[in-house]
């Protein structure tokens, strides 16, 4: 095939194109010419693949026909009305049919938190083990609270975001290995355990708690909600329903957790903000925790209410299938709330 000639022939339709490509409006006649020009140009590509495979020019024509495809079909546009239906249906829906399973999550993590509080506490030795005798020291006198002091709240707040956020996605993306998640709520709940234990151990329970529950309701929910929907998405695996394949279940609960990530990331976005802003302030603790627990309490009404609606309206029951830690003060080799 001459090439030259070939494309002499036909580059005045090329030209055309290109321009009703551009044009915003076009009248019917403009787009019926739109139309068969786009036809024509994609069996011209086609020829010149098969015969002239000329690199420069293929490149430029399939730019021009991708170009006027796109003119014909339609650019898609950001819906608004799909934004609201994920707000109101997909996030709380996607939440609530894992609440068994996050719930658990929430139980054991605070019991286990809870319960190495109380052992470093009352065992100093612990403590000096993990962080040493003059860390522990400057911790209680300093370091705990000027953790949140530390760096100017905007910046601190969008550490804190990316930060949770990449743990939560850490969660969902190996749920189904089911150990790392258990490794990343293990490390989280032994920071907390001997952080908070040589707090309590020198009296300073108050400013723990104090400055700890603010943020942490909301953060670590959004954690526990990440490692929960993780841990289904294994579950989906291990023991999938009777009605489904192993991998029909697997794909549902990742659609899921899909939905969940995305979530994540704007609550997220909320506890960074009550951590950078709220925690630090200098207003007495009750009003700095009951705006922590406001905003937490608010979280769960939302879930509930509009999770329950979703379950309900899809027929789906709750619970079935349709390395880092979270940063806060305290131990230097993985900080965590």
């Amino acid at each position: 095939m001459d090439l030259d000639a070939y494309v002499a022939e036909h580059r005045g339709g090329w030209r055309r194109l290109e321009e009703l490509s551009g044009r915003r409006r076009l009248s019917a006649a403009e787009a019926d010419e739109l139309v068969a020009l786009y036809q024509r140009a994609a069996t011209h590509l086609s020829v010149l693949r098969s015969r002239s495979p000329e690199p420069g020019l293929v490149a430029e024509l399939s730019q021009l026909v991708l170009r006027a495809r796109g003119r014909i079909t339609g650019r898609p546009r950001p819906s608004w009305a799909a934004v609201g239906r994920f707000l109101l249906v997909g996030f709380p829906g996607a939440v609530y049919r894992a609440w068994p399973w996050w719930c658990a999550v929430a139980t054991g993590f605070s019991l286990l938190s809870g319960f190495l509080i109380w052992y470093v506490a009352g065992h100093p030795d612990t403590a000096a083990a993990f962080v040493g005798e003059e860390a522990a020291a400057e911790l209680v006198r300093s370091g705990f609270a000027s953790y949140y002091t530390e760096f100017s709240a905007p910046t601190f707040a969008f550490h804190l975001w990316t930060h949770n956020a990449w743990l939560a996605a850490q969660c969902l993306a190996s749920g189904v290995l089911v150990v790392p998640v258990l490794w990343l709520l293990w490390q989280n709940a032994l920071n907390i355990g001997v952080v908070g234990g040589v707090m309590v151990s020198y009296g300073r329970a108050d400013v723990f708690f104090g400055m700890i529950t603010p943020h942490g309701l909301l953060e670590l929910t959004g954690v526990f909600v990440a490692a929960g929907v993780g841990l289904r998405t294994a579950w989906a695996w291990i023991a999938p329903p009777p009605r489904l394949t192993r991998g029909r279940a697997v794909a549902e609960a990742g659609r899921s957790a899909v939905l969940a990530a995305v979530g994540l990331v704007g609550v997220f976005a909320v506890s960074a903000g009550l951590e950078a802003f709220v925690t630090p302030a200098p207003l007495p603790a009750a009003l700095r925790i009951g705006a922590g627990a406001a905003v937490w309490l608010a979280f769960l009404a939302y879930v509930v209410v509009l999770g329950r609606r979703a379950v309900g309206g899809s027929g789906v029951r709750p619970g079935t299938t349709a390395g880092s830690t979270v940063d806060a003060p305290g131990l230097r080799a993985g900080r965590g709330t």
